[in-house]
C-alpha cells in the first residue's frame, strides 16, 4: 500500500474503504493495521478506547467478507458482549470482567465483514450525558478537547470523528447515540424499536427503550449497516415488520415534498442556547429551499404525570442495571466501585415497586399514542439535538457529597424532549447540519414515525447532498 494511500484511508468512509477492498487496492489486513496505527496515535489526546483488540482483529482480518469486508470497527462497551474480552460498561464493578458469549450483534457485525479493533469508553452503565466514568477517565472531544463528548456513546464518537474508524457502534437508551453524535459532528441514527436484536442476553432493556445502531461519518454508511444487522431472533418481543426495500436504496431517493413540523422550544417550554436555536433556524430554512413543508409546532406536552413516570422508570432501570450484575457476578459492589450518581440511582430505583413501575409504563405508553397522533399531520418533527453547546469536561460529573450533580447539570444539555424517541420507539436522528463560532458542531434532530426509517434516510441523504459535512474535520484528526 503506498503512503499517499495510506495516508488518504482515514478520510474514506466505511463503504468507500470496502470498496478498495473488494478492487484490491488494499487488503483487509492493511486496513486494520492503518486504523490500529491511527488509535495508538490519537487515543493519548482523546481516551476514547478503553480496551484495544487489536490481536483479535489481526487474526480476524485474515478472512474475511460481506459488505463491509475487512472495514475496522470499535464496539462501545455496554450491552453487547465478545467472548474473551475485557467487558466493563465503564463500571469498577466490572473492572476485571472478562464475557463469555458474543452477542447476536457481533456475530452479523463479523458476518458483515467489520473488524473489531476494541471497544470505546462509556460513563458508568451509560447513565449520565457525558462521557466522564471514574473507571477510564474522561474522553475529550476532538473539536475541543476541553469539551465532552456528550454520552453515553461519546468514545465511539469521538474516535469516528477523529477518523480512528469510518464508523463505531453505539446505544441509545434515551440519546445516547443522537447526543454525542451533535456534540461530535456526526451522523447517528436510532432505529425503530426491535429492529437489532438484543439477543442473546435480553429481549428487550426497560420496555423496549434501548436500542442498537451506530455513529457515522457519512448517511450510507448508517443505512448499509442498519441493513447488515436487521431483524429479528426466534423470541424477541418486538419487530418492526421488514422494509419495503433496503435501507442503502433510500439514501439517493428523493424524498420528495414533506410536511415536517419543528420547534426550538424545550420541554419546559423554554428556548434552547441561542447557537442550537440558530441551527435549527439554518435547517428550516434549508428544509423549506429544498421543497418541504414547515409548521411550527411542539410535540404533545409532557405534563408532570408523564415525567414523573421517566424518573420511575429510569430509576427502576439503574436499579435493575447494577441488580443484574450483582447476579452475573455473584456479589455487591464494593463501597468504591460505583461512581456517585449510580450509586445515588441505584439506591433510589430499589425503592421503585413493581406496580409503581408497571403504572410508569402504562403512563408512558399512554403518551406514545399522543405523539403517534400528532405525527399523522407530520412526516418528521424537528428541533435542536442538544440545548446546549458541549460542555467542559467536568461540568457534568458528580461527588459523593453531591451525586446527583451529574443529573442536574447534565439535565441542562439535554432539556429537548429526545427520550420521546425510546418511549415511543419512533427511528429519530441527529443530522450535523451546523457548527457555531467557536467551531462546535451543532446537531438538528428528526424524530420519524414508527418503523419508518426510510423517510428519515431519504432526508438525510437529500440533506447531505445539499448541505456536506464529510470534509469537515476537528482539530485531533487522523491526516
Amino acid at each position: 500500500m503506498s503512503t499517499s494511500l495510506a495516508g488518504g484511508l482515514a478520510q474514506l468512509d466505511a463503504t468507500a474503504q470496502a470498496e478498495l477492498v473488494r478492487t484490491g487496492h488494499v487488503s483487509a489486513r492493511e486496513l486494520v493495521e492503518s486504523a490500529i496505527e491511527r488509535i495508538d496515535s490519537l487515543n493519548p489526546q482523546l481516551n476514547a478506547v478503553v480496551t484495544p483488540l487489536y490481536d483479535r482483529a489481526l487474526s480476524k482480518a485474515t478472512a474475511v467478507d460481506g459488505p463491509f469486508a475487512g472495514v475496522p470497527y470499535l464496539l462501545k462497551d455496554l450491552i453487547v458482549e465478545v467472548a474473551g474480552t475485557r467487558f466493563t460498561e465503564g463500571s469498577a464493578f466490572l473492572r476485571d470482567h472478562v464475557s463469555s458469549i458474543d452477542s447476536v450483534l457481533v456475530t452479523r457485525l463479523e458476518r458483515a465483514g467489520l473488524v473489531i479493533v476494541g471497544r470505546t469508553n462509556t460513563p458508568e452503565f451509560g447513565l449520565a450525558p457525558t462521557t466522564e466514568p471514574t473507571l477510564h477517565g474522561a474522553t475529550r472531544n476532538p473539536w475541543d478537547t476541553t469539551r465532552s463528548t456528550s454520552g453515553s456513546s461519546g468514545g465511539s464518537a469521538a474516535a469516528v470523528a477523529a477518523r480512528m474508524v469510518p464508523m463505531a457502534h453505539g446505544n441509545d437508551l434515551g440519546g445516547s447515540l443522537r447526543y454525542p453524535a451533535s456534540a461530535c459532528g456526526l451522523f447517528g441514527l436510532k432505529p425503530t424499536r426491535g429492529r437489532v436484536s438484543l439477543a442473546p442476553n435480553y429481549g428487550d432493556v426497560i420496555s423496549g427503550w434501548a436500542v442498537e445502531h451506530a455513529l457515522t461519518r457519512s448517511v450510507r454508511d448508517s443505512a448499509a449497516l442498519l441493513d447488515a444487522v436487521t431483524g429479528p431472533e426466534p423470541g424477541d418481543p418486538y419487530w418492526p415488520g421488514a422494509p419495503v426495500r433496503p435501507f442503502a436504496a433510500e439514501v439517493d431517493a428523493a424524498p420528495g415534498p414533506l410536511r415536517l413540523a419543528y420547534s426550538a422550544r424545550t420541554a419546559a417550554g423554554e428556548l434552547g442556547h441561542p447557537d442550537c436555536v440558530a441551527a435549527l433556524d439554518d435547517a428550516v430554512k434549508l428544509c423549506a429551499s429544498l421543497g418541504h413543508d414547515l409548521v411550527e409546532a411542539d410535540l404533545p406536552t409532557i405534563e408532570m404525570e408523564v415525567g414523573d413516570a421517566i424518573g420511575t422508570v429510569y430509576n427502576a432501570a439503574a436499579a435493575w442495571i447494577v441488580d443484574y450484575w450483582v447476579r452475573r457476578l455473584g456479589r455487591d459492589p464494593g463501597p468504591d466501585e460505583l461512581d456517585p450518581l449510580t450509586r445515588a440511582f441505584w439506591e433510589a430505583g430499589r425503592t421503585v415497586s413493581a406496580a409503581a413501575y408497571l403504572r410508569a409504563v402504562e403512563v408512558l405508553q399512554r403518551y406514545a399514542r399522543e405523539v403517534a397522533r400528532f405525527l399523522t399531520s407530520y412526516d418528521a418533527w424537528l428541533a435542536p439535538t442538544l440545548s446546549t453547546p458541549p460542555l467542559p469536561l467536568g461540568e457534568i460529573t458528580s461527588t459523593p457529597d453531591e451525586p446527583l450533580r451529574a443529573l442536574e447539570r447534565g439535565g441542562r444539555t439535554v432539556e429537548y424532549p429526545h427520550v420521546v424517541a425510546n418511549i415511543t420507539g419512533n427511528p429519530a436522528m441527529s443530522v450535523p447540519l451546523s457548527w457555531n463560532a467557536d467551531g462546535l458542531p451543532i446537531g438538528v434532530h428528526v424524530l420519524g414515525r414508527y418503523g419508518d426509517e426510510a423517510t428519515l434516510f431519504r432526508l438525510a441523504g437529500q440533506l447531505e447532498r445539499a448541505c456536506p459535512w464529510g470534509d469537515r474535520v476537528p482539530s485531533v484528526c487522523a491526516s
